[in-house]
């Protein structure tokens, strides 16, 4: 099944968040697309549950995600959604929202916790995407912990309920990370992959299409339909697989720093 992967919604996006905008017009293009294709919407949530569970899900679903917590997605996917009926997940960074939280690093005008509650009460899904937005995989353990059980935290506190669902940040997770943000308390997460998800990536790898500013309408039912995701994508596993041996590299770099670190920290020790 197709889980879509948004970002921001918005007329006249920044230059940190364009690649990855939607301009609100596409996205009620879209939302419309959807429903006359017969698919219905479900969370995150709903997926996972269903999958574990074996319960049958309904006739072609689809999830529909925005990732960070950007405001357009109250401004202008929050109406298109209602109209249709359609329940989201949200996944947000807590230290980039707007309010007592706030660390003040948001790419963009983000969501508050009113417009967080108004998503709630018409059927979206908030989780949990970090606190601060860091590449996962490069926290040392104590780090790791520590983001995650944040923002748990804070929209447990701020909406009266644990999020139970993860997206990670940049998509980027490893075994280690899986296992913190199981424990956690997350029963599900979602990466990118742009691929379908499918029940035996099991339930902290399923993978997701990335929507963008510049995915018309005939594109848009391709991704809908699962077809040429591999051609359509190919560009960006190219790159995906290129940053990855630049971070593979960078990792091990600091992994020899610290052992250095540690050899001069120890009196007599070379």
């Amino acid at each position: 099944m197709p889980i879509l992967m948004y970002h921001s919604v918005a007329t006249a996006p920044n230059d940190a968040t364009r690649g990855l905008s939607v301009a609100p017009e596409a996205f009620a293009e879209q939302m419309g697309l959807i429903g006359d294709l017969g698919l219905t919407p479900v969370t995150t949530a709903d997926l996972a549950a269903g999958w574990r569970s074996g319960r049958p899900l309904p006739a072609r679903p689809v999830l529909i995600t925005f990732d960070d917590g950007y405001e357009g997605v109250h401004r202008h996917a929050l109406p298109v959604l209602a109209r249709h009926g359609f329940p989201a997940t949200v996944f947000v960074s807590t230290g980039w929202l707007r309010g007592v939280h706030d660390t003040g690093c948001g790419p963009d005008t983000m969501l508050d916790w009113p417009q967080v509650r108004q998503l709630v009460a018409v059927g979206a899904e908030i989780g949990g995407h970090s606190h601060t937005h860091p590449q996962l995989d490069q926290l040392p353990d104590d780090v790791l912990r520590a983001e995650l059980d944040r923002c748990t935290r804070i929209v447990t506190d701020e909406l009266g309920a644990p999020p139970v669902s993860f997206a990670y940040p940049y998509g980027y997770s490893s075994r280690r990370v899986r296992q913190a943000v199981h424990a956690a308390g997350y029963a599900q997460a979602l990466a990118v992959g742009n691929a379908l998800a499918r029940r035996r990536q099991g339930p902290y790898a399923l993978r997701r299409v990335t929507v963008r500013r510049g995915t018309g309408a005939e594109e848009f039912g391709r991704l809908l339909e699962g077809r040429d995701l591999a051609r359509h994508f190919a560009g960006d596993r190219v790159l995906t697989k290129g940053y990855a041996l630049v971070r593979r590299a960078r990792q091990l770099r600091q992994v020899r720093q610290l052992r250095q670190l540690r050899r001069k920290a120890v009196p007599g020790r070379v």
